[in-house]
């Protein structure tokens, strides 16, 4: 079994800041891409940022020059750091990860429960 537990969401002003962190665990042999996907109320889920197993990054031109994906392959842990938060940032943040649980297999892909993120005009 793998987990992702989300955490770091919380009320926050506009033009604050906000880091979420998702790390993994379980049965876990390697993992590759990981991400973060945002849902406002009323809408879709949307692809925020991603980043590959060897560091490559991907933002979404609406976060892109404020959040900032990283990752601690070490901890199997992915990081967003959010700045300049407007209430246009506010919803539920999921994390998503490819996840390859042995040797032999590959990969699947897994979301942690989602973390809130409300901003406050």
């Amino acid at each position: 079994q793998v987990q992702l537990v989300e955490s770091g969401g919380g009320l926050v002003r506009a033009g604050g800041s906000l880091r979420l962190s998702c790390a993994a665990s379980g049965s876990i042999f390697s993992i590759n891409a990981m991400g973060w996907y945002r849902q406002a109320p009323g809408k879709q889920r949307e692809l925020v940022a991603t980043i590959t197993g060897g560091g490559n990054t991907n933002h979404a031109d609406s976060v892109h020059g404020r959040f900032t994906i990283s990752r601690d392959s070490a901890k199997n842990t992915v990081y967003l750091q959010m700045s300049s938060l407007n209430p246009e940032d506010t919803g539920v943040y999921y994390c998503n990860a490819d996840i390859v649980s042995a040797w032999f297999s590959t990969g699947h892909s897994y979301w942690g429960r989602g973390t809130q993120v409300t901003v406050s005009s």
